[in-house]
Formats: structure tokens, sequence, C-alpha cells
């Protein structure tokens, strides 16, 4: 009942396809003709991604930067606290600020190429508790070693295919 008066009050396209099934534990990703927004699907949640406006979005969504970012954040304070607790060290809380932009590579002192724009990320890892000061330096250490970020540092191979128009 509440749903039908909701209705009323909501706009609602009717041409919009149904989402895309959860198939095989891949994720799903979906983006229509008009516009950036995108419905994503992964592991059984439903998530919108959408550039901003400035972009010719409409910011319903964080960008696909903001899930990158996401993703590393999220591996890095989980791989933290994993280790903490593992050794029983007080770490109460991990946050983890990040922050993308690509800059010129003739800035970047350390890189190897000098033309274009390389990508830059920045991690600030903000740990809450009554760690000492070598258990702080410890958890920054394993903070270089979470997953995503060991991925985003290695040789990453995708293989795109397109999926036959029949099926």
């Amino acid at each position: 009942m509440i749903a039908a008066w909701a209705q009323r009050y909501l706009e609602i396209s009717e041409d919009r396809e149904a989402p895309p099934e959860v198939i095989d534990n891949r994720v799903t990703v979906r983006t229509g003709a008009e516009g950036f927004r995108t419905d994503l699907f992964a592991n059984g949640h439903a998530l919108v991604a959408d550039e901003p406006v400035a972009y010719g979005g409409t910011g319903l969504g964080p960008s696909p930067y903001d899930y990158l970012l996401a993703a590393l954040g999220s591996c890095t304070s989980m791989t933290v606290q994993m280790y903490a607790r593992r050794k029983n060290w007080p770490l109460e809380d991990a946050v983890v600020r990040l922050k993308h932009e690509k800059i010129h590579a003739q800035d970047c002192e350390h890189c190897e190429e000098k033309d274009g724009k390389i990508d830059h990320f920045e991690r600030e890892l903000d740990l809450k508790g009554p760690l000492s000061a070598d258990q702080r330096e410890r958890l920054l250490e394993i903070a270089e070693k979470c997953p995503v970020h060991r991925t985003l540092h290695s040789e990453v191979v995708i293989r795109t295919r397109l999926r036959d128009a029949e099926g």
C-alpha cells in the first residue's frame, strides 16, 4: 500500500529495462543510452555509479574513480584491522582518507615516464587507539601490503570479449 502511494510522487521511467540478473559471481554493470548513470550489481548488492554534473553526469552516485578509491581504502582498513586483531593490538578504529588526481609526468620526480599524465593517489591512514609508535609504524607497513594496493602495483591483464549477440 505504501509503495502504491509513494509511486504517485516518484518519477519512475517505464521504459527502463529490468536489472541484469546476478549470475556466476560476476559483477554486472549496465549503463543505458542516456547519461552516465550506471547500475552495478556486486555479490547481491545493488550500487549506482555516475559522473559529476561537470562531466556530463547527473551526480547520482560515486564516479568509477571514487569506487576505485573506495576499494583501496576499504581493503587498507580491513587489512590493518585484521593484522592488529591477530596481534591483539589495541586498534580501535582504522580510518583511511584517499584522493586521486592526474598529474603531469614531468611533475613526478620518481616516475619513469615523463610524457603525458599519470595517476597519483594519496592515502592517509588514521589509526585510533592506544598503540605504541612501533605498532603504528608496523601497521603503516602492513597497509602497503593490502591486496588491492598490490593489484594496483602489479602488472594487470584485462581481457575483454564481446558476448554473442544471440545470448
